[in-house]
C-alpha cells in the first residue's frame, strides 16, 4: 500500500477533508455558543393592555437564556406564553444581537362561569378580570358555540333597548339567557333567534308596559309565549265575591 501513491494520496486527502469538516465544526460551534453573541436588544410588538411592561421585563430577564444563535425560539414563545393575558407569541431573530417578539392579547368576551374567561375567538383563558363582561354556562368544550350565540343575540335584543347577561347552553343544547333587566327568557333549542326577536319586539311593544314585576318569560311555545309574574293575581271569575 505504501508503493501505492494513488492510494496514498487518497487517503491523504480524506485526512485533509476530515481535518477541515472539523475545524469549520469546531469553528461553527464556538461561533454559535460564544458569548461574543448575545442577544443585546429585545423588541416587544403588540396593541397590550393587560399585558405589563414589568411582565414582559420579568420573562425576558428570567427566561431568556442563551446567545442570538442558541437561544430556543419555542421555549421563548412558550415563556412569554404563560402570561395570563397572552393568547399567543411570536418570536424571531434579527442579525446581529436583537430579538423581535410579537405578541397578541386575550380579548375577553365574557366570562366562563365562575371559572376563567372566553376570548373573542371562543377559546377560555385563566385571567382576572374587572370588565362587567356577560357570563357564559354551559358544557365543556362549548365556549365557541356559546361565543357565537351570544355575538347573534346581542343585535336582536338591542332595538328593544336589552342586553344578554347570562347565557345557559343545556347538555340538550336548550338555550336560556338572563337580561340586563333581570329577565329570563327560554328560547329552547330550535329557531333561537327567531324567538329572541319575536321576544324582543313584544318586549318593546307589549311587556314593558306591564304594571308588574316580569320574572321569565317563555318563548318556546308554537303560537305565543308564557310570562311569569310574581306579583300578578288574576282577577276572581265572573260572580265569584271578592
Amino acid at each position: 500500500m505504501w508503493d501505492n501513491h494513488r492510494a496514498l494520496r487518497t487517503l491523504a486527502n480524506l485526512l485533509l477533508g476530515s481535518s477541515v469538516m472539523m475545524v469549520l465544526y469546531a469553528a461553527g460551534f464556538w461561533l454559535t455558543h460564544s458569548p461574543v453573541f448575545p442577544v443585546k436588544k429585545i423588541q416587544i410588538q403588540g396593541e397590550m393592555k393587560r399585558v405589563t411592561p414589568e411582565q414582559l421585563r420579568y420573562i425576558a430577564e428570567h427566561e431568556l437564556l442563551g446567545t442570538f444563535f442558541t437561544l430556543n425560539i419555542d421555549k421563548t414563545r412558550a415563556a412569554f406564553g404563560k402570561l395570563p393575558w397572552v393568547r399567543e407569541a411570536q418570536v424571531r431573530r434579527q442579525w446581529p444581537d436583537t430579538l423581535q417578539i410579537e405578541v397578541e392579547e386575550h380579548v375577553a368576551i365574557a366570562r366562563w362561569g365562575e371559572n376563567g374567561l372566553v376570548n373573542s375567538r371562543g377559546e377560555w383563558f385563566d385571567a382576572a378580570s374587572d370588565q362587567p363582561l356577560p357570563v357564559l354556562y354551559g358544557p365543556a368544550g362549548a365556549q365557541k358555540d356559546m361565543v357565537a350565540m351570544l355575538a347573534a343575540l346581542k343585535p336582536v335584543l338591542q332595538p328593544a333597548g336589552l342586553k344578554p347577561q347570562r347565557l345557559w347552553l343545556s347538555p340538550r343544547r336548550a338555550w336560556r339567557v338572563e337580561l340586563d333587566n333581570g329577565v329570563q327568557v327560554e328560547l329552547g333549542r330550535g329557531d333561537v333567534e327567531k324567538r329572541a326577536a319575536l321576544f324582543a319586539a313584544h318586549w318593546k311593544g307589549t311587556l314593558a308596559a306591564l304594571p308588574y314585576h316580569i320574572e321569565s318569560v317563555d318563548m318556546r311555545y308554537p303560537n305565543g309565549f308564557a310570562v311569569r309574574m310574581p306579583d300578578y293575581k288574576a282577577p276572581p271569575a265572573h260572580g265569584q265575591k271578592q
